[in-house]
């Protein structure tokens, strides 16, 4: 299976932030990532001038969060359509960070899954604990009943991120044994063409053994993925040339 690497910027990123995507543009001159696909998920107003401008690069768009429906009286809000009649390639939904801040549900992910799909694109479904819920013993049944309720019933493409809530940006991570548990534990319960990334910190030093955890298919990358210095080992990482 393909690997994803895809990197999560957050609200981070002004104009002068292309400057990060040339950069990794330029490492990959004469050895574009055939073997494994490389996104980018800027903020919304970046999304449209950088899949403009690197349309024939190695590089895909995504886009970081959209709404349920097609359009309406939703202020502040961006349609799946938008962000596909923008370039967008990929949606993440239902990062912790939105289940925590906005107080999404399972049925809430499950609509912008649903509404990714139907815009053509394919969606990134984020699943995780909190570092209580795993002292609890709790993390296989927390992660399974999020995944339950996030999935679109659907036989389409989609991708699926396990980031752990205490991990994400906090320098810490699981050990190799509990990443391993809960990828086999997420590849029982999706079709076979899914692909099951890790996120939570990340980092060019961990992503060698990480990535080569059986079942896991890619990385979902946060702030790492603002310098091309540190994405691109990561990057490379996925096949094992670093």
């Amino acid at each position: 299976m393909k690997p994803l690497i895809a990197g999560n910027w957050k609200m981070n990123g002004l104009q002068a932030a292309r400057c990060e995507i040339e950069a990794l543009i330029r490492k990959f001159a004469g050895s574009a990532p055939d073997d494994r696909d490389v996104l980018i998920c800027p903020p919304a107003t970046l999304l449209a001038n950088f899949a403009s401008e690197y349309a024939d690069e190695a590089i895909q768009i995504g886009a970081q969060d959209c709404h349920a429906e097609t359009s309406g009286a939703h202020t502040g809000d961006i349609s799946a359509e938008m962000l596909a009649d923008a370039g967008a390639a990929y949606v993440i939904v239902g990062h912790s960070e939105r289940r925590a801040d906005h107080g999404e549900t399972d049925q809430v992910v499950m609509s912008k899954a649903q509404a990714v799909l139907r815009a053509g694109l394919t969606p990134i479904i984020c699943v995780g604990e909190t570092r209580e819920q795993r002292e609890a013993g709790k993390a296989l049944d927390v992660v399974g009943t999020q995944l339950a309720g996030s999935l679109p019933k659907t036989g389409e493409e989609i991708v699926v991120a396990y980031e752990p809530v205490w991990a994400i940006g906090t320098g810490l991570t699981p050990t190799l044994e509990d990443i391993g548990e809960m990828h086999d534990f997420l590849r029982s319960k999706t079709p076979v063409n899914t692909r099951l990334l890790y996120g939570g910190s990340v980092k060019p030093g961990n992503a060698k053994e990480i990535l080569a955890v059986t079942n896991v298919n890619g990385a979902l990358v946060g702030g790492a993925s603002l310098k091309a210095d540190d994405f691109y080992p990561i990057v490379q990482a996925s096949t094992g040339q670093m």
